[in-house]
């Protein structure tokens, strides 16, 4: 089975100019070509500071569904350009109403929270086992095994209050451990 990774192209050298030339981005600088990419290699473009597009590559990000992100030279968000979103809307209005199926949202509480447990849990173990001193390792494992029991006592949680004190007593306990 073959797997395509995208990749997200990162462009920081000031002046830089981006434009489309056949089916890559090619990346200029002070009129010298540095790099060309073909574009159904990338997921994502992001320019930091003073970078400047073509709109004919614009439009192809979006028409392509490659995300386009422009940072300011300190890393702060200004824009994204995402193209259109698909959706199917008998699949939100499905969803939607889902939502407010109150035995649906406590099935997936039980289930997401349970995982985050889970994870939790084997960070604390790992915690245990790699820890120099062994009064830190039984705190760790003791604080793992009574996160077990909060993921057991999951399924018997009525209604989502109940899920949500379950999981604010596992992370009293995880953060204890800490």
């Amino acid at each position: 089975m073959a797997r395509q990774i995208l990749n997200t192209l990162y462009v920081m050298t000031p002046h830089s100019y981006l434009h489309l030339e056949n089916d890559t981005l090619r990346v200029d600088v002070e009129r010298e070509k540095k790099m060309q990419v073909p574009l159904h290699h990338l997921g994502g473009v992001v320019c930091l500071g003073n970078i400047m597009l073509s709109p004919a590559l614009m439009h192809r990000c979006a028409d392509d569904g490659i995300s386009l992100v422009l940072l300011d030279g300190n890393g702060r968000f200004k824009a994204r350009l995402e193209g259109a979103v698909s959706g199917n809307i008998l699949l939100r209005q499905a969803q939607h109403r889902q939502a407010s199926n109150a035995a649906f949202s406590l099935n997936v509480s039980r289930a997401m929270i349970a995982g985050k447990l889970r994870n939790a849990r084997q960070v604390l173990l790992r915690g245990a086992r790699e820890a120099a001193d062994e009064s830190d390792a039984k705190t760790l494992a003791a604080a793992a095994t009574a996160l077990r029991a909060s993921v057991r006592n999951l399924p018997l949680a009525v209604d989502l209050d109940s899920v949500r004190g379950i999981e604010g007593d596992a992370a009293k306990v995880y953060f204890s451990a800490h």
